[in-house]
């Protein structure tokens, strides 16, 4: 959030700011040059237009008018007819009235040019395009300026960021702790009600321990383990064996015996006893134990 409340802050910094006199005379400036541009643009136009209706030439290229044009064919058709009739000397009379003319507006013309649309062409192609240019960088200026005040109130927080930075770290080890807890008291729960569940494919490593390990199969009736009287089991002389504990266990009645893990624990079986459960014993206190939170040592 720091970021955005950096760049918020500066927005308000630049835009509370008083504006300074030379701020405020540059656009009054700015504001007449580009009224001025507007109308200059305007008069230019319909001069040309004034001056020469045919917008495909340009004026600097007239060398003889149309009325001095006509004055030459004046004189040149007198010339034909005999300058000495009546209609060849009008010819002369009236062609050079139009050449005088002719002239007259060829000299209008080329002055107007000079004296009044190329300095206002001037202005348009020339100066008016460098005060483009000065506003356009006014603009860009401004906008750096702002940029580069966010960016030094960014390099300023930096020392917040790693702070902010370092609660988000611990935040994340803290979860994931919270996480790897949950699954490893995920996983002994599952333990435990899979050490409660019958199991056809767990090897009671005791039953071939030999000599004494469990009777013949048939010659013994089962002992149901919910009528065993864990205080009336006695170990038995020989197959009794260490092991040691994997997991802690907590006992789920007084039959049974709650276990620590790495432990040892002395481990016997009794006659029909199911092959998922041993005989633990502990010094005095001994019960029932699941043999897969056992490792039988040898």
């Amino acid at each position: 959030n720091f970021p955005l409340a950096c760049f918020y802050y500066t927005e308000e910094k630049l835009g509370q700011a008083e504006r300074t006199e030379l701020d405020a005379h540059f656009e009054n400036l700015m504001s007449r040059a580009d009224c001025t541009k507007n109308w200059t643009e305007k008069i230019y136009r319909q001069t040309e237009v004034l001056l020469q209706p045919n917008p495909s030439a340009r004026i600097e290229e007239f060398l003889v008018t149309n009325a001095e044009l006509l004055g030459h064919y004046m004189e040149d058709a007198a010339r034909e007819f005999g300058a000495g009739s009546p209609y060849g000397s009008t010819l002369i009379k009236v062609g050079e009235c139009e050449r005088h003319l002719g002239a007259s507006e060829r000299e209008f013309l080329q002055t107007a040019s000079i004296s009044f649309l190329n300095p206002l062409r001037n202005f348009l192609e020339g100066d008016w395009r460098t005060i483009s240019a000065e506003q356009e960088l006014r603009v860009a200026q401004t906008e750096f300026d702002r940029q580069a005040e966010v960016t030094r109130l960014l390099l300023e927080g930096i020392s917040s960021t790693h702070v902010n930075h370092l609660r988000c770290l611990n935040e994340f080890v803290e979860a994931q702790a919270v996480y790897y807890k949950q699954c490893h008291l995920h996983m002994q729960e599952l333990q435990k009600e899979l050490g409660r569940m019958p199991n056809a494919f767990a090897i009671n490593s005791i039953h071939s321990a030999g000599p004494g390990g469990s009777a013949a199969d048939g010659e013994l009736s089962p002992v149901e383990t919910d009528t065993l009287k864990i205080e009336e089991v006695q170990a038995p002389a020989t197959g009794t064996r260490k092991a040691k504990v994997l997991y802690d266990y907590d006992a789920a009645d007084s039959s049974e015996l709650s276990l620590l893990a790495d432990e040892l624990i002395t481990v016997y079986t009794v006659p029909g006893m199911d092959s998922d459960w041993l005989i633990g014993e502990r010094g005095n206190h001994k019960g029932k134990v699941p043999v897969t939170y056992l490792e039988l040592l040898s």
